[in-house]
């Protein structure tokens, strides 16, 4: 449910008119012949010599209006809101291309042996979670860095999640790995991303044919910049923005009518000095809110906004914590729902930093606090001690007995970030040696996972046939 609304009423009908008439005069360049087939046996004009595909109003319209009335039935009555606390941070599927080095002050490339360190850090910091692909390994031919991943993830993981799969050539290899550890589809799809602005290239659109036809949930993770792959202004930006979303639903549901539909948008904004990319600026969340209204108003259905982990920060610390922290609570004030706080990455999502990781638990921690009932007992009441300390003029709260019991059970305690605020870059240099011990220390605590040798040498097996067969 939208909390501020930036869109009129009188805005859909004219936003909607101008999707129809780009999908119906430039629609999209498609890269695999499957996805054109369904689009044209279902209506779209497509020309299979340029690899395009244009979609007539009323195939638009037809779709529009399938997913609003499956949206208003699958949507139940909304109780009173409540404030949803974001989960701690934790190593996942990241994928990130480097790893912040806090000693040396700088980033440097991902590799397998700091890929190992990181598993090593999330199997004991968070035991009950998985540890993903949260590093590229920059070592291993990109074809096989899955495979190579998944086995160091097998070797190295107590809970170990599956690899992501950026090509549908890697799926079967990293399918069969997962089978000889006894689970089942061991991979991750990811994300499914257009070139924009509405292209469809081939390792995309190969590894979306098969995900529908998987059934899995499907929908654009779109991150549109503004100025650059859509026109500088915000009706311009919806407008391209929302045919890219509808587009992927169009082809989706053209390979698979039952499959279900989804999406997100991470906005991007330009800065006109530098040329970078933020998608966490006011200009870019409101790019980002503004979308997520119109698709929401013209087809009912909901896209999430991409969350806080996106930031421009360059650098671990404070400021990265609470940029983030800042972006996730706007995106809430404006959906409804607050996403995570961030993943301990920085460069927009290009840098993976322990430490910072740390950090934001600590800061997830407290934002969790938000989401908190209020337990109201006689205990919690203590209307003894309000009594005893009247009008505080000989004593206070401060030396009740519950504040001394239970003072760590309401208050926000974290036990390195410290709450006495930002004093300097001091202060991030201190703080982040203190998470570097920290890390170190539970990187010590590590101990090696049960896993059965012969496993390991069939998975390895499996790699090496990946290696002969992909890198062709």
């Amino acid at each position: 449910m939208t909390r501020y609304h930036i869109l009129r009423e009188t805005d859909t009908e004219p936003l909607g008119d101008a999707v129809f008439r780009i999908l119906g005069k430039v629609g999209i360049l498609c890269q695999n012949r499957e996805i054109l087939e369904a689009l044209d046996e279902a209506g779209a004009e497509v020309s299979f010599d340029d690899q395009t595909a244009r979609f007539p109003k009323r195939v638009v319209e037809e779709l529009v209006e399938t997913v609003r009335r499956q949206s208003e039935a699958q949507s139940a009555d909304d109780e009173t809101p409540r404030f949803a606390s974001p989960g701690p941070p934790h190593f996942g599927t990241q994928v990130a291309q480097f790893l912040y080095d806090i000693d040396a002050g700088q980033a440097r490339p991902g590799d397998k042996a700091a890929f190992v360190e990181t598993v090593k850090l999330a199997s004991v910091l968070h035991p009950d979670q998985s540890a993903g692909h949260s590093l590229l390994l920059s070592d291993v031919p990109p074809m096989v860095e899955p495979l190579e991943a998944a086995l160091l993830l097998a070797e190295y993981a107590h809970r170990p999640a599956p690899a992501f799969a950026w090509n549908v050539r890697q799926v079967d290899y990293l399918i069969e790995m997962g089978e000889i550890l006894g689970l089942r589809d061991w991979f991750s799809w990811g994300a499914i991303c257009f070139a924009h602005p509405l292209r469809f290239d081939k390792d995309v659109a190969d590894k979306f044919v098969r995900r529908v036809r998987s059934g899995c949930a499907t929908g654009l993770t779109a991150m549109p910049v503004a100025g650059a792959s859509t026109p500088v202004s915000p009706a311009g930006f919806i407008a391209v923005a929302a045919a890219e979303i509808v587009a992927t639903w169009l082809a989706a549901r053209a390979i698979n009518p039952d499959v279900p539909l989804g999406g997100s948008i991470w906005a991007g904004a330009l800065d006109m000095k530098t040329g970078e990319v933020s998608y966490c600026s006011f200009d870019a969340m409101f790019y980002g809110f503004a979308l997520a209204e119109f698709v929401l108003k013209w087809t009912g259905k909901e896209i999430v906004v991409g969350g806080g982990e996106y930031c421009d920060a360059k650098k671990p610390g404070y400021f990265a914590a609470w940029e983030k922290a800042y972006k996730a609570m706007t995106i809430a004030a404006f959906t409804g729902r607050h996403y995570g706080v961030g993943q301990g990455m920085l460069e927009e999502g290009k840098t993976l930093c322990h430490e910072q990781l740390l950090l934001e638990r600590e800061l997830a921690e407290g934002v969790g606090l938000l989401g908190r009932g209020v337990e109201v007992s006689p205990q919690t009441l203590d209307l003894a001690s309000v009594f005893d300390v009247g009008h505080g003029l000989d004593r206070n709260h401060l030396d009740t007995e519950q504040t001394l019991r239970r003072y760590r059970e309401f208050l926000w305690c974290p036990k390195t970030f410290g709450r006495n605020g930002w004093r300097g870059a001091e202060t991030d240099e201190k703080v982040l040696q203190r998470f570097r011990g920290h890390a170190e220390e539970l990187k010590a605590a590590y101990v090696p996972p049960e896993v059965d040798p012969a496993k390991l040498a069939a998975m390895r097996e499996v790699v090496e046939r990946g290696r002969r067969d992909l890198l062709v």
